[in-house]
Order: structure tokens, then C-alpha cells, then sequence
């Protein structure tokens, strides 16, 4: 499964963030060239990036609108509680892997998740 496919349910996409960490945390113990916090920051980063389109993709703001004017808000808040879940999945994961790094990796939370959470507080 890829993470930016979108044909998968946006749920499906959380089965995927404990493997992705667990890969970067191999990357970061054994190799001599891409255990930098700067690669870290990025990988992260472009990960939160697909997760950001695909729940974009998943909440589609006109049908949110279509949903609440059709007196069905709890569909629309349905969504956007998916997708925010979706967001705190893979920052617990990404932290999870962080302790099992030893705390190895040492990137401010804030650079990391800057874009996710901006995009969950607009949810």
C-alpha cells in the first residue's frame, strides 16, 4: 500500500505509519549517510505532506458544505474527526519511534509537524 494512494479510505492510511517509523528508525541506526536531523526533518515533513492531500482529498471542502447545508453536519463532522485522528495517529507513532531511538532523534516538535498542525487546527 502506498501512502499517497488515493483510492485507499483514509483510515487504511494509519496501518501505515508504524512500519514507515520503524524503517526510518532502521535508516537511522544503520546507515552512515542518512542518520542526520536535517534528512530526518525532511523525510518527516514529506511524509506529513502526504498525509495532509490525503485527507484533503478524503474531507473535500464543497461536500463539507453540501453535508452541513443538507442538514447532515454529523457526516461532515465525521470526516474531519477521521482525519484529525489521522493526524495525532502518526504523531504518535513518530514519537513512540523517537523514544525507541533512544531519543536519538533531537528535531523540535515544531519543526516537524508544522504543516499538520496547522492543517488539523483548521479542521
Amino acid at each position: 500500500m502506498d501512502l499517497n494512494d488515493t483510492s485507499r479510505d483514509l483510515p487504511e492510511i494509519a496501518e501505515l505509519f508504524v512500519p514507515i517509523m520503524h524503517t526510518i528508525l532502521l535508516i537511522w541506526t544503520y546507515s552512515t549517510y542518512y542518520n542526520t536531523p536535517a534528512r530526518l526533518l525532511v523525510l518527516i515533513r514529506e511524509i506529513c505532506n502526504a498525509i495532509i492531500n490525503q485527507c484533503r482529498s478524503y474531507i473535500d471542502g464543497t461536500s463539507v458544505f453540501e453535508a452541513i447545508k443538507g442538514n447532515e453536519a454529523h457526516e461532515a463532522h465525521k470526516k474531519l474527526m477521521v482525519a484529525l485522528d489521522i493526524c495525532s495517529s502518526f504523531k504518535d507513532s513518530y514519537f513512540d519511534y523517537k523514544s525507541k531511538s533512544k531519543n536519538a532523534w533531537k528535531i523540535s516538535s515544531n519543526a516537524l509537524f508544522v504543516r499538520l498542525d496547522s492543517f488539523s487546527e483548521r479542521c
